[in-house]
């Protein structure tokens, strides 16, 4: 055996032991995030099943041209993105109908073209600057609140109390490229 084909060998056994560590450390991550969400597990665990439905439904129903995102926090679903025209922007909503468990829908998809790579990449980075900001001001615990970000509308969800949601609302609003922040809070006491 030739050393490119040792080399070859070595560098492809490597690359499969690294891709253990993060499957390792993303299934503790979920248990840590589920035993510091104020949702209960079994809520935590329905959110995650409400989007995947959701997800499956809305790509195999509603065409190329549409691009939705659902995201689910106790149970309240957020639709986000983008639909060619009012039919699908309806149906898109009626498809949660088909699902159970889900106490009210938040449907913020517009009609419009389909957004670019780099609209979704820039929304990555401001949902990340945000979750940044709320770790490093440490105003409240960083996941109590879930950020969503659509063509640089960001929506806030999660179960808060008032000082919390003003907090979060603060953040986002004074991050760059933010156009608005939109509240689909479950207040607490």
């Amino acid at each position: 055996m030739n050393i490119a084909t040792k080399l070859f060998l070595t560098t492809a056994f490597v690359s499969q032991l690294a891709a253990c560590v993060p499957i390792a450390i993303g299934g503790a991550a979920a248990g840590g995030a589920v035993a510091s969400d104020r949702r209960t597990s079994g809520f935590f665990v329905e959110d995650e099943g409400i989007e995947l439905k959701a997800v499956k439904k809305m790509e195999s129903n509603l065409g190329e041209q549409s691009h939705v995102n659902v995201t689910s926090y106790n149970r309240n679903v957020l639709l986000t993105g983008e639909v060619p025209d009012a039919e699908r922007l309806a149906k898109a909503e009626s498809l949660l109908k088909e699902i159970e468990n889900i106490r009210t829908v938040t449907n913020e998809i517009v009609i419009a073209p389909k957004s670019t790579i780099g609209s979704r990449s820039n929304d990555t980075f401001i949902t990340s600057k945000i979750k940044t900001k709320f770790i490093t001001e440490n105003k409240f615990p960083a996941n109590y609140v879930k950020v969503v970000t659509e063509n640089g509308v960001v929506y806030l969800l999660g179960l808060v109390n008032q000082a919390e949601a003003d907090a979060a609302v603060e953040i986002a609003r004074n991050t760059d490229g933010v156009s608005k922040v939109v509240k689909v809070f479950e207040y607490i006491n």
